[in-house]
């Protein structure tokens, strides 16, 4: 966490469950590509010609810095054993064979927080549109040359509509964790207050204002997040290797290798399409491997593989399937016979493991008599909607248009163009043809609260006077008052099945104490209480 490291990389792909011959013939190949890079060949060239990595075609196997726990493990473990320059031996993940090449390292950045202001922008805008995208984010940041604030700016004006009600404020954020155009820009800002010229990026135009830098915390300042984390990445299971590792030795676990080539015998190319039977091990009696005092026969290993086999093509070679089916059986035997030992070992354990199997049965009882009986019974959601409708209303509403001008000017010729332009698309084409940032049309149907100019406009139908509001002249178009009505089922779908849920709970908890009728010894109650 302390140090981001910088790496290149060339792919040779392998699956998983490749066989043996497969497998090698990749190691072969990422070893030749090896000896071409250590003889003196550019790294770049021979992974954009080598790699099957996609992106080394664009990028020459440069994935940029990295930090801990952002790239598959071994990847990351090799990388950061690396010295500058050095290039590793073939490293195998889940994805194949890397060659990998460190190329810098650096003290970690730790993160920054940052408001933004985005104008779209991405592949799919092309021609015109990418022309007023350009137009638009460098008159934003004339506006911010003025003077104007950034955040009003991002409000008005940022299409990244999560951020722009927040002032274009992100969550924090470290190495590796946006595209590499956004990152740069924003942690080569030195003061908090500072903000980039117009960033370009994938998703559009970006202008960056620097709030905060934070530096690397301690240890124990991650320690919960890291723990998280580490559960969740691939690294978790060397934790689990090492409890397998542990219980095979604490209760002696022994294999049967001639047992298990005996086996091997039955599998076919049956199994690679999930038509393994047990059949075929019909006449096989001996013992694969015992832990403890149980014993684990090849019969066993017959129903284990002839449940857990795929009932389709899956394109792994039978006898790796197999293989791994071994594996899987004898280590997931290991740690029941484990589980099955914890009660009589740990009693505070079997309480617990009682406490949280009641917790289940009772989870799956409300499930069943409430939670997904509310949402499966739309004839009984219906009809508690129409029972209750008049607790779930809109207030009074303003359908109404709103036109957000730069200025007076503006407003004065959008509403002369108004008498002559039917539609708004219509009307901020012609309006915004000297800048984007002239006229800004919202429609809907407002509530109180949720628009501030038609809050403050008087509720009649028809234009209201200019406004000025957020350094813009605003006005409204009031095209209907709407009284207040009840929703309908789909508008508050949510709210009506979580209130249709709680009175399914109520009824079937009055229907279990009529059932079960509950009698409390209060003599008893009240003996305890005096103790």
């Amino acid at each position: 966490m302390k140090t981001d490291v910088r790496a290149s990389h060339v792919l040779i792909k392998c699956d998983q469950n490749a066989l043996p011959s497969d497998t090698l013939a990749a190691y072969n190949k990422a070893m030749k590509i090896r000896a071409e890079i250590t003889k003196g060949g550019d790294f770049a060239t021979i992974a954009r010609r080598s790699s099957e990595d996609p992106s080394a075609k664009d990028n020459g196997g440069d994935l940029g810095y990295f930090s801990a726990l952002q790239m598959v493990y071994p990847f990351e473990e090799a990388a950061y054993n690396l010295k500058k320059d050095e290039v590793s031996m073939p490293v195998r993940t889940r994805f194949g064979y890397h060659i990998i090449k460190l190329t810098d390292s650096r003290p970690a950045q730790g993160e920054v927080k940052v408001e933004h202001i985005m104008i779209k922008a991405g592949a799919g805008v092309k021609g015109e549109d990418s022309v007023k995208a350009v137009a638009k984010i460098n008159e934003i940041y004339a506006k911010l040359k003025a003077g104007e604030k950034f955040e009003e700016l991002a409000r008005q004006y940022s299409e990244d509509q999560s951020t722009a009600k927040n002032g274009g404020m992100l969550p924090a954020f470290g190495t590796g964790r946006m595209v590499p155009e956004f990152e740069k820009a924003a942690f080569a800002l030195k003061y908090p207050g500072d903000y980039s010229a117009p960033v370009k990026t994938s998703y559009g135009w970006h202008i960056i204002k620097l709030m905060e830098t934070k530096p690397v915390g301690t240890y124990e300042e991650l320690q919960a997040e890291l723990k998280q984390k580490v559960q969740k990445d691939s690294r978790s299971e060397l934790s689990r290797t090492s409890l397998i590792a542990r219980v095979k030795t604490k209760y002696n676990l022994k294999e049967m290798p001639k047992a298990k080539d005996e086996f091997m015998t039955t599998i076919d190319s049956s199994l690679s399409t999930g038509k393994w039977t047990t059949e075929k091990a019909a006449n096989l009696k001996s013992t694969m491997f015992t832990i403890g005092t149980k014993t684990y026969t090849q019969q066993d290993f017959a129903t284990y593989v002839n449940d857990h086999q795929v009932k389709r093509e899956t394109g792994i070679p039978a006898k790796v399937m197999a293989n791994n089916f071994y594996n899987d059986w004898v280590n997931e035997s290991a740690l029941a016979y484990e589980e099955s030992k914890l009660d009589s070992l740990y009693p505070d354990f079997r309480n617990l493991m009682q406490e949280y199997r009641d917790g289940i049965l009772l989870f799956e009882l409300t499930d069943k008599k409430v939670w997904s009986k509310a949402v499966k019974d739309s004839a009984g959601l219906n009809e508690y909607y129409t029972k209750n409708k008049s607790n779930y209303m809109w207030g009074d509403r303003v359908e109404a248009t709103v036109y957000s001008c730069a200025n007076a000017d503006v407003a004065a010729e959008v509403r002369k163009l108004m008498k002559k332009v039917d539609d708004d698309d219509t009307l901020m084409a012609r309006v915004n043809k000297s800048s984007q940032l002239n006229l800004q049309v919202k429609y809907g149907k407002f509530s109180k609260g949720e628009n501030e100019a038609v809050d403050k406009v008087t509720h009649k139908v028809g234009m209201s006077p200019n406004l000025e509001l957020n350094n813009q002249v605003v006005f409204v178009n009031v095209k209907s008052l709407v009284p207040a009505a009840p929703k309908q089922l789909d508008e508050a779908k949510g709210l009506i099945t979580a209130d249709y849920q709680n009175q399914l709970e109520k009824e079937w908890i009055a229907s279990l104490r009529a059932k079960y009728p509950v009698e409390i010894m209060q003599d008893v109650v009240d003996s305890i209480a005096t103790k």
